[in-house]
């Protein structure tokens, strides 16, 4: 189950950080909006940023949770 959520987990931030990292460069570098996270929030290019940050932090926790179960014994 463990390794499930991991899974998850770490899925979901896969999704928030590339959503975050295409809004920032989009905004940024282009003065464009690419991806879907501006049509739920409209936010400066700092919070993308910022946003990009969580879904890696998203991904560190999936894979310390996945690899967490791999270590602890069946009983």
């Amino acid at each position: 189950m463990r390794k499930t959520i991991g899974y998850t987990v770490e899925s979901i931030g896969y999704v928030v950080g590339a959503q975050g990292l295409v809004s920032f460069a989009s905004q940024t570098l282009f003065g464009t909006e690419w991806g879907w996270l501006h049509k739920v929030v409209d936010l400066p290019s700092a919070a993308y940023l910022g946003i990009t940050v969580a879904g890696l932090a998203l991904v560190v926790v999936g894979v310390k949770t996945r690899k967490a179960s791999d270590r602890q014994p069946v009983a």
